[in-house]
């Protein structure tokens, strides 16, 4: 149990590490822009590089080491993901800085997999929920801690100050794992068997519903800030007390969402996305009034956080013997579809609907919730073999 304990934390902490550096730069936009003699909308591009990395990179990257010992394969990708870091953070022009960011985003998608992966092996195999709920709290903490920190820091101490520290955070996660995870040989999947796996209808399901789910999550959480601010009209301070408290919500929420997955998975999702609607749906009567504001905030925090371990559950559950591909599609399938609900929320609030966000989001979760029904049927889920994805890790 201690050794599980201590292996669970050590994943936990580099996925905070990975988790700030996504979203980190978006605060530092206009001094990289500055600095770097671009205009801001030229600087956004690292963000969307860094996506694009995600998406087309992590797949690949795990289709390519699916045959590596783990515990080697988690300590060459945080080091790939340092590496970026420490490019960005001599970057004396733009083309450097959107190759640095690249580079740290081709580690993403597989990395967080293979946390995933890990972290079932730790504990027993109806523990499934709880364990990748504990190490996804580490990309709660990052937006609850690790943004705001780094940001800040960037403000005082220049830009690349942020991604120094992280390439050196990243190089500590690299040795805790080193001495943390216990020495294996190389698994005995199949690059065949993955994408036979990935081919199967539950498991396209269950890609689809992430991205419904993270569409309508990002399309209020990207202006949730300027809502608050413009319609409720909370100061710049108020406003970041309040996203502290969505996060604090989102770092609860997700942890006794893991703990419910473990008894049903499917009674789980159902009720993320059921709730996540009536929220939504409420939001824009909420947003004039401070009180029932906050409260919204609170409880789209709680439920939003719910969606990691459950789908990652759903997922580890359909895909069965082969699931490393299909958990780094589903990875991918969460960037796809904040980038998808930006954009969407963008487009609404261009046309002046930012209050009424929330009926779009609304709708993209009830979505999500018919899909449930076909990618979880109701009735009791068969738990993950242990000779499927945690025998694999243990070979």
């Amino acid at each position: 149990m201690g050794r599980g304990i201590a292996v669970l934390a050590a994943l936990t902490v580099s996925v905070f590490v990975v988790g700030t550096s996504e979203y980190l730069i978006s605060g530092l936009l206009p001094r990289v822009a500055a600095d770097l003699d671009v205009t801001v909308a030229t600087a956004g591009q690292a963000v969307t590089g860094y996506a694009l990395g995600v998406v087309i990179g992590g797949p690949l990257v795990t289709v390519l080491t699916v045959r590596l010992p783990r515990k080697g394969l988690a300590i060459g990708l945080l080091l790939l993901f340092a590496a970026g870091n420490a490019i960005c953070a001599v970057a004396g022009s733009y083309e450097l800085l959107l190759a640095g960011r690249v580079v740290a985003s081709l580690s993403h998608a597989a990395f967080l997999t293979l946390v995933v992966l890990l972290a079932t092996r730790t504990v027993p195999a109806e523990r499934t929920g709880t364990a990748i709920a504990a190490v996804a709290s580490g990309f709660a903490v990052a937006t609850l801690l690790g943004v705001p920190a780094g940001m800040l820091l960037g403000e005082r101490a220049g830009w690349r100050t942020p991604f120094a520290v992280l390439a050196v955070l990243a190089l500590a996660a690299a040795l805790l794992l080193a001495a943390a995870l216990p020495r294996s040989g190389a698994p005995g999947g199949r690059v065949r068997d993955e994408l036979r796996t990935l081919r199967r209808p539950p498991v396209l399901l269950v890609i689809l519903l992430t991205g419904l789910g993270l569409a309508a999550v990002s399309t209020v959480f990207t202006y949730l800030a300027t809502a608050l601010g413009e319609i409720t009209g909370f100061t710049a301070t108020a406003v970041s007390v309040l996203l502290l408290v969505y996060g604090a919500g989102s770092l609860a929420g997700g942890l006794v969402a893991g703990r419910l997955a473990d008894r049903s998975a499917g009674a789980t999702v159902r009720g993320t996305f059921a709730g996540l609607a009536v929220v939504f749906a409420l939001l824009p009567m909420a947003l004039p009034w401070r009180v029932p504001a906050v409260a919204a905030v609170l409880a789209f925090g709680l439920l939003a956080a719910a969606t990691t371990p459950v789908l990652q559950s759903v997922m580890l559950q359909r895909a069965g013997d082969a699931p490393t591909l299909a958990v780094s599609v589903n990875v991918c399938a969460f960037n796809i579809g904040i980038a998808a609900g930006s954009a969407l929320g963008g487009g609404l609030v261009a046309a002046g609907g930012l209050r009424w966000l929330g009926f779009a989001a609304a709708g993209l979760s009830l979505a999500a919730l018919a899909v449930t029904s076909a990618a979880v049927p109701r009735r009791r889920p068969v738990p993950v073999p242990e000779a499927g994805a945690v025998r694999a890790l243990r070979s």
